[in-house]
């Protein structure tokens, strides 16, 4: 009978992490979609700049040659006596076409920017759909994960402590290969394209000599518009799978973020390492780099802090780190049953490491949380 209840716990778990999972990709799925078509309308958008521009040149130019086509004809009536009747009709029908190429040209350019207009609301839009769709991705996977722990600790009762460490491992693991895998396509795809847009910005800048007050003006927002496209894409790549992780280890990755965040949000950030530094398991390190990365995010968004120190200690058989802040702080008996999905993903990382996490904080006194994880 124990060996029958056993499977039907099993089948209910593994069914409610289905559907979980299953969510969590038709989310994706939309994410991918409103992606797609937010692309194809930035092509569509840069077309149609360029194509505006075009017609500004064009408009320029046939608003000149009206304009000497108009004093031409001026001169001829004025002097009709010395022209011949052909000349002076041929004067008046060079400049009516003018006038009408002029007026069509007018009409194209017109239309043009309210298609560039709706373009850019369209694409506004859609970038609003594709970070929202973005943050339900990241926060089902959080769910997941926090649910996938808590129905797996119920089987995991009767497991030895050796498979709980093993799963964790492999959890975490995937979960790293995929981050490795985004931040690839990511460099690869849309930063070099961003780039390159930049360089045919300026390169437009320096050969545009007719009215170029406006034209400069919508170049120059234009290329700080992609620059800050990029500064954001780079940072993504950063925040899925640090490099520097792999090649330097903990500590070099952690200053480099100290460093981010002193850029991105002026707060002075201070490393200090007791013991002798070394490199720890691969899972190990991740596990621990992405908790105190979610600390120092919390620090950024919520702490309003100015500075904030990070202590990291090596002992035999264990690693621990204190992330501390001078900010606002707040009450954290207050808060103890309302977590947010940021401390919760915290401390399912560290149940995977058999590790932990503590957050103590006094409002006016800034944060700190603390952070032990065992090694071999």
């Amino acid at each position: 009978m124990a060996d029958l209840d056993l499977k039907a716990l099993d089948k209910i778990i593994k069914n409610t992490l289905s559907a979980v999972e299953k969510s969590k990709t038709q989310i994706f799925e939309i994410y991918e979609a409103a992606r797609n078509e937010m692309e194809n309308v930035k092509k569509d958008v840069e077309k149609v700049k360029q194509e505006t521009i075009n017609v500004i040149f064009l408009v320029d130019e046939l608003e000149k040659k009206e304009r000497r086509a108009r004093l031409r004809l001026m001169e001829v009536s004025r002097n009709f006596r010395v022209y011949k009747e052909e000349d002076i009709k041929d004067c008046y029908d060079e400049a009516k076409n003018l006038q009408i190429e002029l007026a069509v040209a007018r009409e194209q350019e017109q239309n043009l920017r309210r298609q560039r207009d709706e373009l850019e609301i369209r694409l506004k839009q859609l970038k609003n759909t594709v970070e929202k769709a973005e943050g339900l991705v990241s926060q089902v996977g959080v769910v997941l994960g926090y649910l996938g722990n808590q129905m797996g600790g119920v089987v995991n009762q009767i497991e030895s402590l050796q498979q709980s460490q093993i799963f964790g491992a492999k959890i975490i693991k995937a979960q790293e290969e995929e981050r490795r895998r985004v931040a690839r396509e990511i460099h690869d795809g849309p930063a070099q394209l961003m780039a390159n847009v930049v360089f045919r910005a300026e390169v437009c800048e320096r050969l545009i000599d007719i009215d170029i007050d406006r034209a400069k003006g919508e170049l120059r927002d234009l290329r700080e518009q992609v620059r800050g496209c990029l500064k954001e894409t780079r940072k993504i790549i950063f925040d899925l799978r640090p490099m520097a992780l792999d090649d330097l280890g903990l500590v070099p990755t952690l200053k480099r973020f100290l460093d981010s965040l002193k850029e991105r949000a002026n707060v002075h950030g201070e490393i200090r390492i007791l013991g002798e530094e070394k490199r720890l398991d691969s899972h190990v390190e991740i596990g621990l780099f992405r908790v105190i990365q979610e600390a120092l995010n919390n620090i950024e968004k919520h702490a309003k802090a100015s500075s904030v120190k990070v202590i990291i200690e090596f002992r035999p058989g264990f690693v621990s780190a204190v992330v501390e802040d001078d900010g606002a702080g707040f009450n954290s008996a207050e808060t103890a049953g309302s977590e947010s999905f940021g401390l919760l993903g915290m401390r399912e990382r560290m149940n995977l490491l058999n590790g932990q996490v503590t957050v103590s904080s006094e409002i006016g006194k800034g944060t700190k949380v603390s952070i032990k994880v065992p090694f071999k």
